[in-house]
């Protein structure tokens, strides 16, 4: 499974890394296969413990937060769908992808012009409609 929203981006192989849970690993294989900036702050997020929907919001919360040329890294224990035009519309780009090298889906979320991307919503009135959405994340 491969998921973003550029086209540019072509596969992203699953086997990233040899030392199963080396997150270090991984995230330096999605910085190297795709196009997030790798000049950045690399920051971690994992959800997969979360239930529904703090997983989207911890999300849209820290990618506000992101300066130029810093990445965040999801883990996830599923591909976080809704997540995806919520991060379109704040303009950022991302590239998912499920690896052996980690039990999770792991999506790369980056400011698409290199810049910091505000939308003044941050997970604000326009993410609560979900809640109630059990399979959002």
């Amino acid at each position: 499974m491969f998921v973003t929203n550029d086209p540019e981006i072509g596969f992203v192989s699953s086997k990233m890394s040899s030392e199963p849970g080396d997150q270090a690993a991984v995230e330096r294989a999605v910085a190297e296969r795709t196009d997030a900036p790798t000049d950045g702050e690399t920051v971690s997020l994992d959800v997969r413990a979360l239930g529904p929907p703090k997983p989207l919001r911890e999300t849209l919360e820290r990618v506000e937060t992101l300066g130029d040329g810093d990445v965040l890294v999801q883990y996830n224990d599923r591909t976080p769908k809704f997540l995806f035009p919520r991060l379109e519309d704040r303009g950022f780009a991302y590239a998912a992808v499920e690896t052996d090298a980690t039990d999770a889906v792991v999506t790369a979320i980056w400011p698409a012009d290199g810049e910091t991307a505000s939308s003044g919503e941050g997970a604000g009135e326009g993410d609560r409609a979900s809640e109630g959405d059990a399979t959002a994340t």
